[in-house]
């Protein structure tokens, strides 16, 4: 009799069931900074999920866009949400058809679920999946309900399990982390090239270390904020900050211009500006703005007179634009090298007027980039090795970016104001802000 195929298969483990109770306080939003502290029910995991509970979550920029709008850019919450996708927790209980996990497992939560079988999804891009589900987002309906909750059920094979000396926080940070690594694969810089980060927040921050990381020489990284530059240089992130004039960064639009307060039509005077002269002229001025801000940044990195080659072209090899912000983009185009990168970081004005013979003519390429995929694994890698020292440059503590804790969802009303902001009541610097359970 031929030995069976079963007896090389591991056993699936049978399901832990919780101890808890099947009930879970929840932080829900109802609409514009309408947070409610909730009682939901929560069923045992079902097959191929886990029950977590949620330890740490970190306040993300989308997250507090929709706490103050009720909606985060063209996405309208249409219906109560639990914010938060920045988490970590413990496996508290294991449901059918799942292996490789116990109860007290410490994990980092990746909280967007692709289909899985789509082409796009095959080919290992599932961040671009359309039938993603994302926590905290109010892009599919129903709602896919965030993590500032006491416990949720999640996909087992988006549990990342974590080492016993990361901590729950650092932990939580492996989502804004992702972001910047997926953010640096997509730009492949090659050692020894320059770069440039428009936004020291949390993403650009920690583009700007994983920039460095890949092998970039020099790291310039530009706030509005001088706290935050400030920050960046003093613990590594980058190499050389600028602190941008606020005046620059002044609202684009000229919506007002087309507007009058009477329908009826006069006829115009000689030299007189039209709405279309004037949207123009605002145009060159902001583009000849940038330009002059983009050789100001520049002009930090610039080799030694001795050292200056008339056949070498200025600009950086790669920028990370971080802000979302027209301007900006403005200036990562004439702050970019011919041959270069800028890419797309950072979601903020869907709708952009861009001097697009800057890249153009100079082939700069212009490469977008959302949420990221396949990086947890190296996420939780580069945090593994962190105090141990060792050869070449050492991600930067990322439980030292989180400012500010809020203990138990019933803060967390006070935790989305202070996020909101860049240094608080006492004047310190604003960076992370983070719920603990």
């Amino acid at each position: 009799m031929a030995p069976s195929a079963m007896a090389d298969v591991t056993p699936m483990q049978l399901p832990v069931h919780s101890k808890y109770s099947n009930k879970v306080n929840a932080s829900v939003l109802h609409g514009p900074r309408d947070l409610r502290l909730e009682v939901r029910n929560i069923a045992e995991p079902g097959t191929g999920e886990l029950q977590i509970a949620v330890k740490s979550t970190g306040i993300c920029g989308s997250d507090v866009s929709y706490y103050k709008k009720f909606a985060n850019g063209d996405l309208c919450a249409c219906a109560p949400l639990s914010l938060g996708h920045e988490s970590s927790g413990m496996v508290v209980a294991i449901g059918p058809q799942v292996s490789g996990f116990r109860v007290g497992d410490r994990v980092a939560l990746e909280v967007g679920i692709p289909c899985g079988q789509c082409g796009i999804c095959r080919k290992g891009r599932y961040n671009l999946c359309k039938k993603m589900r994302f926590r905290s987002s109010a892009k599919s309906v129903p709602h896919f309900q965030g993590t500032l909750q006491e416990r949720i059920n999640h996909p087992a094979v988006w549990c990342h399990k974590l080492p016993d000396h990361v901590s729950f926080e650092a932990a939580a940070l492996l989502e804004p982390l992702s972001v910047a690594i997926h953010a640096v694969n997509r730009a492949s810089p090659t050692p020894g090239s320059t770069a440039l980060v428009l936004g020291a927040g949390t993403v650009g921050l920690l583009t700007a270390a994983m920039a460095r990381q890949s092998g970039c020489t020099s790291v310039t990284i530009t706030d509005v904020d001088a706290g935050r530059v400030d920050y960046a240089i003093k613990k590594g992130f980058a190499t050389h900050g600028f602190v941008v004039p606020r005046p620059l960064h002044t609202s684009s639009s000229s919506s007002s211009i087309f507007t009058t307060s009477s329908g009826s039509s006069t006829p115009l005077e000689p030299g007189a500006m039209t709405p279309a002269s004037i949207f123009f002229s605002s145009v060159h001025d902001q583009l000849e703005s940038a330009k002059s801000l983009a050789a100001d940044v520049l002009s930090l990195t610039k080799p030694p007179l001795g050292m200056q080659s008339e056949d070498e072209d200025e600009g950086v090899d790669v920028t990370f634009e971080c802000t979302g912000k027209e301007v900006c983009m403005h200036t990562g185009l004439y702050a970019t090298r011919p041959g270069g990168k800028i890419i797309m970081v950072g979601m903020g004005t869907p709708i952009q007027t861009l001097p697009m013979s800057a890249a153009h003519l100079r082939e700069v390429d212009i490469l977008g980039i959302f949420r990221y995929a396949n990086t947890y694994g190296t996420g939780i890698r580069l945090l593994s090795v962190q105090g141990y020292g060792g050869a070449g440059f050492t991600l930067p503590s990322l439980d030292d970016m989180v400012t500010h804790r809020f203990k138990g969802l019933g803060a967390a009303k006070r935790a989305f104001e202070l996020a909101s902001r860049t240094v608080d009541d006492d004047g310190n610097l604003v960076l992370k802000v983070v719920i603990e359970a």
